[in-house]
């Protein structure tokens, strides 16, 4: 008898299927090595030659750092494409954290910076393979949907928020007792741990994933094939642009290359909005959910922006300018400690925000989707008006207490609690089914266009330059604050176009 994935025939934990722990484990290694990695990253390419980084500037290393964890999300697209057509969900999150260990040792040993980025592209291959598609076993595992499978991936993101939190700590103890090279070692090693853990277990997916699918009518092995030359040739044309960069036959600066991927990412997103909504073949209803999608679209790229200072300006602020000593206990807290505040925020934070919009809705007082988005990126700016008072003390020549970062990323948590949870649900109401893979697409566009603009924001804080500090951060308030509030101001027009999604 043939069995259906997740059926409930299969072994259980607690109601939930046996393999939710399997994946439960995957995803938390997989992000204790990304968070932990990128806690890192940006510290160890400004450090200097002789305490063992690149000493690359901080305009350059913010880009790179924009660079990567916006490639991180574009990856996601042929990821899921790769596993959906060619190789099954299983396959790619075992070739996924294979390059994720990989390319982390490659960080560990690279002796160039060209070696360095080789390696962060490879990391980049492998998260696009394994973070999508771990999610879609967890879907998977649950098919007759509804409160059960909610609760399945509420416990599954319990996962992700802690390995984000170990994964600081972890990198930052090897960081400190063996150089900056150990912190990359040991998130590959922890990655390759959790691939074993998968190995060992993903019997019990009972078959979830472990196959392409064809569309309706086609056939599967033609399928693949006409698939694995459309890759072929475009991991021919990538490898070659990658030669040409490498070997500098195509002269190429970060910062320029960020620049040039948010215009591309913009006039992406732009062009495809223009066709959806001029001649995609809507209905009137459908249109107007569509405008409804563009305004979430800049709410969400707002708010990434603001948000991703986290591993790059904030993190730079924690390593120069903030006092991390601890007089009483003779210790000094690694600057990476600061960012597992967002996932311990995040855990305590969740079931507390869950109530408060289920409380909400009882009175017929629950935000509107528009209003959450707005209200999120205005914490964000009102988290960086903390760090303009903080930011007038270094200017002063003080160093400033770990308190004001503390309430900062609290602030910015509690944005993400208002956005993140209900953003790609909301783009998949409103999208007519033909059309939901493409916005879920725009959706990953939309962070990743953040992500690069975090970068480059954060390359515009000049350490030869403190006093301009404070006005920099003012900016990023109004801009924020601003359009956060003139994104409230719309919501209720926006939310008469959504019709009766709810």
């Amino acid at each position: 008898m043939t069995q259906t994935p997740g059926a409930p025939t299969a072994q259980m934990i607690f109601g939930h299927p046996r393999g939710l722990a399997t994946l439960f484990f995957t995803e938390m290694w997989e992000r204790f090595t990304y968070y932990g990695m990128r806690a890192i990253l940006v510290l160890f390419l400004v450090a200097a030659v002789t305490e063992g980084g690149f000493g690359i500037d901080d305009r350059t290393a913010t880009a790179i750092y924009g660079l990567y964890t916006a490639s991180v999300y574009l990856a996601a697209l042929p990821g899921g494409w790769i596993a959906d057509r060619l190789i099954g969900a299983q396959r790619a999150i075992i070739a996924g954290a294979v390059l994720i260990a990989a390319g982390n040792g490659v960080l560990a040993l690279s002796a160039t910076p060209t070696l360095f980025y080789f390696g962060l592209a490879v990391i980049v291959l492998g998260v696009g393979l394994l973070k999508p598609n771990v999610s879609t076993i967890v879907a998977d595992l649950y098919p007759e949907g509804g409160a059960r499978r909610d609760a399945g991936f509420s416990i599954f993101y319990v996962g992700i928020n802690l390995g984000a939190f170990i994964g600081p700590f972890v990198v930052a103890w090897a960081r400190l007792h063996y150089g900056n090279r150990a912190g990359f070692a040991a998130a590959g090693l922890f990655m390759a741990l959790g691939l074993a853990q998968f190995l060992w277990t993903r019997h019990h997916l009972d078959g979830a994933g472990d196959a392409p699918h064809a569309p309706p009518g086609e056939d599967l092995r033609a399928q693949q094939r006409r698939g694995w030359r459309q890759l072929a040739i475009g991991a021919g044309i990538v490898a070659l642009l990658y030669a040409a960069v490498a070997f500098g036959l195509i002269p190429v600066n970060a910062v320029g290359l960020a620049q040039s991927t948010s215009y591309l990412i913009l006039a992406m997103a732009g062009g495809y909005f223009f066709y959806y909504l001029m001649f995609a073949g809507l209905d009137s209803a459908d249109r107007k959910r569509g405008i409804v999608m563009l305004v979430l679209f800049i709410g969400s790229a707002l708010f990434w922006s603001g948000y991703e200072q986290a591993g790059s300006s904030l993190n730079l602020f924690a390593e120069r300018y903030t006092d991390r000593t601890l007089a009483a206990l003779g210790f000094t807290i690694p600057t990476e400690w600061f960012q597992t505040l967002n996932p311990i925020y995040i855990l305590i934070l969740a079931p507390a925000f869950a109530a408060l919009w289920v409380n909400l809705g009882r009175r017929q007082l629950d935000p509107s989707v528009p209003a959450k988005f707005a209200v999120g990126v205005m914490l964000v700016g009102v988290g960086f008006l903390i760090m303009v008072a903080a930011s007038h003390l270094v200017a002063q020549g003080n160093k400033v207490s770990p308190n004001w970062l503390v309430m900062t990323y609290l602030l910015h948590t509690m944005g993400e609690m208002c956005l993140s949870p209900v953003g790609l649900s909301y783009f998949t109401k409103l999208t007519p089914k033909r059309f939901a893979g493409q916005m879920m697409g725009i959706w990953f566009l939309s962070i990743s266009l953040g992500n690069l603009a975090a970068g480059l924001i954060a390359g515009e804080f000049d350490a030869n330059n403190l006093a301009a500090m404070p006005g920099q951060y003012l900016h990023i308030v109004y801009f924020t604050v601003g359009l956060g509030a003139a994104l409230l101001l719309l919501s209720r027009p926006v939310k008469k176009l959504m019709g009766n999604v709810q």
